[in-house]
């Protein structure tokens, strides 16, 4: 019976492994100002998520006019699906950013 390798198990684990370098690089690097950059970034892709999703909403409405009540009801749950999850990554951000002046604070 032939033996599977184990490297074929990390391959799955990859985009997980790049995506987590960069703040680990960036914490690692910077410290405490490395984590309030990646706060920052983190609120400006919350801010981003928002306004995006905001711009598609008001798109739709533009374009397409005031739809059905069902299809207006999809577009209002997709437009609150994608504010509740940048502001999730808003105060993620805000969270980090305090810590890193925290950190710098306490540890100086």
């Amino acid at each position: 019976m032939r033996r599977k390798s184990e490297t074929l198990l990390l391959v799955p684990l990859l985009p997980v492994f790049l995506l987590g370098m960069f703040p680990m690089l960036l914490i690692g690097l910077l410290g405490f100002f490395g984590l309030i950059i990646f706060g920052i970034l983190l609120v400006c892709v919350g801010l981003t998520l928002a306004l995006e999703a905001h711009g598609e909403f008001n798109e739709e409405i533009i374009v397409h006019g005031y739809a059905r009540g069902s299809e207006r009801a999809a577009q209002v749950s997709h437009l609150r699906a994608a504010t509740r999850s940048a502001a999730a990554l808003n105060v993620a951000g805000i969270a980090l950013v305090v810590a890193g002046i925290l950190g710098f604070f306490w540890a100086g």
